[in-house]
């Protein structure tokens, strides 16, 4: 890793040449480009593209397969029957979940990515193993990730008995939120999951980030009462819901009423651009002014053979299924892996292109924001606190 004192010709998303200086791992300074003579110190851009780092602000470390041989899939017909599938998969593997993280961790890196928000299964089987895993990844790989977990009930919290408790404990260790699923579909009760978690967000004072698969109007109903208990919670701009694929199937007028609560309780949405399944309709959402923020999700593991962990081929994929094909459409789907995941997982004025902010950045070999994302830009330099930590 080389660390240098600025970075000369980087071209920013207006089109602007300028050079930066860095100090002590965050930008000192934006200024003009100029012709200063090349110096060690200075790494050259040549009019490379420079962005903020990407934000994947949905995976599963502790799930991945990567650093095995290739695993052939094994589908279910219901979450119930994919949870039970991944189950007796896991539980033979050859290498630990600490391993197989390591792997997956750089390999996101190498594609850009400068901070993360992963899942870790928590239950009766696994109780705190896999938290106790990815608690030691976080620390290893500071210097070049910044880690975010959320305590993940994969096995539901009331058909699981105990794991409400692993939850209060997982949050006490060192989980940063705390995690929710499908309270219909998995656990036959609404009001029970929802109260377990939001009362373990309020004691412990974190976060929620809540898996919901639920579908139709049941899946809307799901997301209005977490719009309505993050509001008497006071934890708005802290709550944040995955896939929500209820979003794409309901008709206008309760998209409408669910998409409002939303926006009013500042509950976040993630999508990851879910193959098949129905996908909240980004536009829509940001028109109703509620912030929508991609992932990966699954990267080679029991639920899907597919994922890389290349954010940008993940907004160009959201971009491409929606539809969204202006300049500023694919710009929506940039800021969908940069800085909206960075708003929803609360890095403030840490991340950015801005004086101030540190120096996670990411040269692409594209001239504008809109051809880096419909064409997936291959050529990349990653920085994390102002060290090069390679060449893509």
């Amino acid at each position: 890793m080389t660390q240098p004192r600025s970075l000369t010709n980087a071209r920013l998303a207006d089109g602007r040449l300028v050079d930066i200086d860095l100090l002590d791992g965050r930008i000192a300074a934006i200024s003009p480009a100029t012709s200063a003579p090349e110096a060690q110190d200075r790494l050259d851009l040549c009019g490379r593209l420079l962005v903020p780092g990407f934000v994947d602000g949905h995976i599963h470390l502790d799930k991945t397969l990567l650093g095995l041989p290739f695993q052939p899939h094994r589908p279910g017909d219901s979450i119930a029957e994919r949870i039970a599938a991944e189950k007796a998969l896991l539980r033979h593997l050859p290498i630990s979940v600490e391993a197989r993280a390591h792997v997956l961790v750089a390999q996101v890196s190498r594609f850009g990515t400068i901070a993360l928000r992963s899942h870790v299964d928590i239950d009766t089987d696994y109780g705190l193993s896999n938290l106790h895993a990815l608690l030691s990844v976080r620390e290893a790989v500071r210097d070049v990730m910044d880690i975010q977990i959320v305590a993940f009930p994969q096995n539901g919290i009331l058909r699981d008995a105990g794991t409400a408790e692993l939850l209060d404990e997982a949050v006490a260790t060192g989980a940063d939120l705390v995690g929710g699923l499908d309270p219909a579909g998995i656990d036959g009760d609404i009001t029970a999951h929802l109260d377990i978690v939001f009362g373990i967000a309020e004691r412990r004072g974190v976060g929620i980030d809540i898996h919901l698969h639920d579908p139709g109007a049941l899946g809307c109903f799901e997301l209005r009462d977490i719009a309505s208990r993050t509001m008497a919670s006071g934890l708005q701009g802290r709550v944040a819901v995955a896939h929500a694929f209820a979003l794409g199937e309901v008709e206008p007028a309760v998209f409408g009423a669910t998409a409002e609560a939303l926006a009013r309780a500042e509950v976040a949405i993630m999508t990851n651009e879910p193959g098949a399944a129905p996908m909240p309709p980004v536009g829509r959402l940001r028109d109703a002014g509620v912030l929508v923020f991609a992932g990966s999700d699954n990267i080679r593991d029991a639920w899907s053979p597919y994922g890389n962990g290349d954010m940008l081929e993940r907004a160009m994929l959201i971009g491409y299924r929606q539809g969204m094909m202006a300049d500023s459409d694919l710009c929506h789907t940039f800021a969908m892996a940069t800085a909206l995941p960075a708003r929803a997982l609360g890095l403030g004025t840490d991340y950015g292109l801005a004086p101030g902010a540190r120096a996670d950045l990411v040269a692409l070999d594209a001239g504008s924001v809109p051809e880096a994302v419909a064409g997936r830009s291959g050529g990349r330099i990653v920085i994390k606190r102002g060290r090069v930590l390679g060449h893509r």
